[in-house]
C-alpha cells in the first residue's frame, strides 16, 4: 500500500464520455424535481465536474466561493443531497468523521483508513462480502456499504510496528 495516497481511478474514454453526459444533463434532473438553476448551483456543478475522487463539503464551499463568492453552504449541501439522490455524489464519513463526498461513483464501495499514516483506500463489496453475507444471514442486517469505514493500518505501518 502506498502510505497516505488515495486511490483514484483513472476514467476511460467511455467513462469521460458518460461524465460529461451526466453533467450535460444535471440541468434538467434538477427542473424535474422542481429546482431552478440558480448561478450557486451552477457554481457547484461546474466545481463537481472537474473533481476527481473524493472531496468534503468544506473544500467544495471553498472551491465554489472561489469562483462565486455569494455562494452560501447551506445551498451547497442541500444541492448535494439532491445530486446523491439524483446518484451523482455518494457521501460517507472518514476517519475524523468528516462528510465526504465521492463524485460520480462507478461502484458502491466503503473505505479503509490507517490511523498511523493517514493513508485512505476504497474498499469492493467483493471485498468484504463475507462479512456482508454474514450480517445478512446471520442478522437479517443489508448493509449499505457506501457508510462502511474501517480503521486499522495498513500493511506497511503494521510492519514498520508491529502489534
Amino acid at each position: 500500500m502506498d502510505g497516505g495516497a488515495r486511490h483514484t481511478p483513472r476514467m476511460t474514454t467511455t467513462q469521460d464520455a458518460d461524465a460529461a453526459a451526466t453533467w450535460a444533463g444535471v440541468r434538467d434532473r434538477l427542473h424535474a424535481r422542481g429546482l431552478r438553476w440558480t448561478p450557486q448551483r451552477r457554481t457547484l456543478v461546474e466545481v463537481l465536474a472537474r473533481t476527481d475522487g473524493h472531496v468534503t463539503g468544506a473544500d467544495l464551499v471553498e472551491r465554489c466561493r472561489a469562483l462565486d463568492p455569494t455562494t452560501t453552504p447551506s445551498t451547497v449541501y442541500r444541492t448535494l443531497d439532491v445530486l446523491e439522490e439524483l446518484g451523482i455524489v455518494r457521501h460517507h464519513h472518514g476517519s475524523d468523521g468528516r462528510e465526504e463526498f465521492h463524485v460520480l461513483p462507478d461502484a458502491e464501495h466503503g473505505h479503509l483508513h490507517c490511523r498511523q499514516c493517514g493513508g485512505s483506500w476504497e474498499i469492493t463489496g467483493a471485498e468484504i462480502s463475507p462479512m456482508l453475507d454474514a450480517l445478512r444471514s446471520e442478522r437479517g442486517f443489508h448493509v449499505d456499504i457506501s457508510h462502511v469505514s474501517l480503521s486499522g493500518r495498513c500493511a506497511d505501518c503494521a510492519e514498520q510496528r508491529p502489534g
